[in-house]
């Protein structure tokens, strides 16, 4: 995807998350995390936002000590505007930032301004989803294209050491995204964190061509619901899984971020 995509992408859902959390309420129990209420979700989204649009307008070379600033004290009143000031002040700086941009990534990108449109894109569509839920609206759909790039950000993202998806004995899991053709992903399991690779085929199936190398278990189903359950913003009921079902409910327990 590019740049421009993932930037309107974040203003789209940057706003359907501020309507939502202004219908649910500031008390609004969040689905997902039920420790959260929408004042917890909307002061978490802020502060990221404005943490990430520092770092794209002031370039640095490593993580700034301390993560994003708290959030200001301010009647609940006031917590969904400011959601929607950084949030446009970060659609400003990723659209203006030079697309030479050099700053600190925690991800492998093709450049620090796809990293951070890209990162931002789906960590506001993630909590768009909560909000809705925390609203008991309907769920805006997400492209295939978007969501399946999102699955493989996220598979990055447990490549790194912070994963709690792990194993005692070597086990694999494949994903697949039905609806959109090359989303297959080939997850190895260890005590080691996550090791994907891209195994991708044609979709729909019946266009595959040979055996498929065996795995433990298969997950499969739309790539937006798929991307959703793996964030477990969705039950994983909706996905057709075969083979050992207790590696998708290591996820499910441990897959949080």
């Amino acid at each position: 995807m590019e740049i421009t995509e993932f930037v309107e992408t974040l203003r789209l859902d940057g706003g359907l998350l501020a309507d939502a959390a202004e219908q649910a309420g500031p008390d609004a129990p969040i689905p997902a995390c039920p420790e959260w209420r929408i004042r917890d979700l909307v002061t978490h989204v802020g502060r990221v936002h404005r943490w990430a649009t520092d770092i794209v307008t002031q370039p640095v070379d490593e993580r700034p000590p301390g993560g994003p600033a708290p959030a200001p004290e301010m009647p609940d009143d006031e917590l969904v505007p400011w959601l929607r000031d950084g949030h446009h002040r970060l659609v400003v700086a990723l659209h203006t930032a030079p697309q030479d941009l050099k700053t600190w990534t925690f991800l492998p990108a093709r450049s620090p301004l796809a990293f951070w449109a890209r990162r931002q894109a789906h960590e506001t569509s993630v909590h768009r989803a909560d909000a809705q839920q925390a609203a008991g609206s309907a769920l805006t759909p997400l492209p295939a294209a978007f969501a399946a790039d999102g699955i493989d950000e996220l598979l990055a993202i447990h490549a790194m050491d912070r994963s709690r998806v792990r194993t005692d004995t070597p086990r694999t899991i494949r994903l697949r995204a039905t609806d959109t053709a090359g989303a297959e992903w080939t997850v190895r399991l260890s005590d080691a964190p996550p090791h994907t690779v891209r195994t991708a085929g044609p979709a729909p199936e019946a266009a595959r061509q040979g055996p498929e190398t065996p795995v433990d278990c298969t997950v499969e189903g739309p790539a937006e619901e798929l991307y959703l359950t793996l964030w477990n913003r969705l039950p994983w009921d909706g996905l057709k899984v075969t083979g050992d079902e207790a590696l998708s409910a290591l996820w499910r327990e441990h897959g949080g971020i």
